[in-house]
């Protein structure tokens, strides 16, 4: 929860604002008062999404959806307007954290309180499919830990049974390792879809790590399809029960009731002292009126919405007129003859000018960071997309520059960034990368280099990063920190792509690889940027390249701060997601 900044509206329809609860692509989410004094949440629809019907379409269903599921597990429909802009709707308030937050905090939860959670969930799955829905995106940010129980919430992509799918073209509906293998392969959506995406979330509840890993998502669905989910540690009931759920064959999946009956609950879920210690809340420093404090980065109370929709990219400039970035992953997920195929391809544009827009990478000083190759070709190299954002190519990890103790002295890019931070002050706002894909050892922070307490940075950002004393996390734990400026960056000028508004898909500038488990006692590692960071590659021939990172100034916004565990030159997952406003 943060407080309203001066674009936000007072109100909304009858209800008036009092703070921001999160946002997500679908739109922003504000903590509302009702004329009578209730508490709601209120949905706005983004206005740069209106002119889009899939996700006009996608909204409305979401209104008929809460409106037509009357649950004790849902929140139940206030008020809505669905007519004419601003379209919003407003549900009951529930206070507490997402189980995302809550994992992310405290860890995995004990056997006792995931079965108990289990059973509620299956309870609240079976009451919602009572009314002909099903859910499609059950996941850990999507469950909220109220006083009186679980609440399931974003119904933006439920289906009723005589509802056709809304995704976008080619996609399937859900999260990547959420989202069951039938769905993957064949779209087919039913209950049982909602019974592995249970399954998924209580491995995530019981071992406090994503069930299929993390990584690209393309990698993280062939998992789904042909690995098998991780409960490594958990109970061995406990751990037979979530197999059983996530089975690939979907009549093999339980029952919402035998989900139940396997559970063997005989005490309320919220007399469990561990889910009561997870839903009591406080705080201190800014908050709404009448609530606890739940603002500061890393709070585990602040409500998670993940985007559920991405609108079209905008409609981009010719090619004869348009540079090109310096590289592109061009990811495919083939779907054939029951099975999953996924592969990557790293595309790297030469520096010498060979194409038609005379494109050279340009290093230090505006000279040319080293020999072009000839030719102006581009190089594909395939990428094995079953291990989280690893690209092999002429240039392998092995051969790449690496310290004394052979680990990786940076990383390269290979893979799309899709990570996006928005906020008020460093640190301080949202981050679309899944909370449950989070490691929940990583210490960070992010400030203005010169003046700490800045609320926007000018000339350099002062980036901390450590781990817990007491982490589980195998050593050594390497991590390189990327810094992605709000757009694709032409480093022929040091600024953004002309006539090309698309957001940043790169990693971003990143630094040095550090072991973050040797530095744990000296309390982690200090980064500045620029100083600290830049962009490296090999080109078609094989030349290492050099790019420094641009100044701040020269693309003013959002900067997104992704960090990325690393276990190789070209692999690595991201890990953590935090950014800062550039004014």
């Amino acid at each position: 929860m943060e407080a309203l900044r001066d674009v936000d509206p007072a109100r909304i329809g009858a209800h008036a604002l009092l703070a921001r609860l999160g946002a997500g692509g679908m739109g922003q989410v504000y903590l509302g008062r009702s004329p009578g004094g209730r508490l709601v949440a209120v949905k706005v629809i983004r206005d740069e999404i209106i002119g889009h019907p899939e996700a006009l379409a996608r909204f409305r269903r979401e209104a008929e959806t809460v409106r037509a599921v009357r649950s004790a597990y849902t929140a139940n429909l206030i008020d809505a307007s669905l007519t004419a802009p601003p379209f919003w709707l407003a549900t009951e308030y529930v206070a507490g954290p997402t189980l995302s937050h809550a994992v992310a905090e405290r860890g995995g939860l004990p056997a006792d309180t995931c079965r108990r959670l289990f059973a509620a969930l299956a309870e609240g799955l079976a009451s919602v499919h009572a009314y002909g829905v099903t859910h499609r995106d059950l996941k850990p940010q999507n469950v909220i830990l109220g006083t009186q129980g679980p609440q399931l919430i974003d119904f933006g992509i439920a289906k009723g049974a005589m509802q056709t799918a809304l995704t976008q073209d080619g996609s399937a509906p859900g999260t990547p390792g959420y989202t069951a293998p039938e769905v993957l392969l064949r779209n087919e959506v039913a209950d049982a879809a909602d019974v592995f995406a249970l399954g998924a979330t209580m491995a995530y509840a019981a071992t406090g790590r994503a069930p299929y890993g993390t990584g690209d998502s393309t990698a993280v669905s062939f998992r789904v399809v042909h690995g098998e989910v991780d409960v490594d540690a958990v109970d061995p009931g406990l751990a037979e029960l979530i197999r059983l759920c996530v089975a690939r064959d979907p009549a093999a999946r339980p029952t919402p009731a035998e989900i139940i009956r396997r559970c063997g609950v005989d005490s309320a879920l919220i007399d469990d002292p561990v889910y009561a210690a997870l839903t009591a809340t406080s705080g201190d420093g800014a908050q709404a009126p009448g609530l606890p404090s739940t603002l500061g980065p890393g709070n585990p109370y602040a409500v998670d919405y993940v985007p559920t929709y991405v609108p079209p990219a905008p409609e981009q400039a010719p090619a004869a007129r348009r540079r090109l970035p310096r590289w592109m992953l061009v990811a495919s997920v083939g779907l054939a003859a029951g099975t999953l195929s996924v592969g990557g391809y790293l595309l790297l544009w030469d520096g010498n000018g060979g194409g038609t827009d005379g494109h050279k990478d340009i290093g230090a000083g505006g000279r040319t960071a080293g020999p072009a190759p000839q030719g102006g070709q581009t190089q594909a190299v395939q990428t094995p997309s079953a291990q989280p954002s690893k690209a092999p190519s002429a240039s392998s990890a092995a051969s790449s520059p690496a310290s004394s103790d052979g680990a990786p002295d940076h990383i390269e890019p290979a893979t799309v960034s899709r990570d996006l931070w928005t906020g008020t002050a460093p640190g301080l706002g949202n981050c679309n990368l899944p909370a449950e894909e989070r490691s929940q050892y990583l210490v960070s922070s992010v400030v203005d280099a010169d003046a700490p307490d800045a609320k926007s940075v000018t000339g350099k950002v002062k980036i901390h990063v450590m781990l817990k004393p007491y982490h589980a996390e195998k050593t050594p734990y390497y991590v390189s920190v990327g810094v992605k400026p709000p757009h694709d960056i032409d480093e022929t000028t040091g600024r953004p792509f002309e006539n090309v508004k698309d957001y940043n898909k790169s990693i971003g500038y990143t630094s040095k690889p550090v072991d973050l488990d040797a530095v744990k006692d000296q309390g982690g590692v200090y980064l500045t940027y620029p100083d600290d960071f830049a962009t490296q590659l090999v080109d078609n021939n094989g030349v290492d390249r050099h790019f420094k990172a641009i100044p701040l100034a020269n693309d003013p916004g959002d900067w997104t701060v992704v960090f990325y565990h690393v276990q190789g030159v070209r692999e690595y997952a991201n890990i953590y997601c935090t950014g800062f406003p550039v004014k």
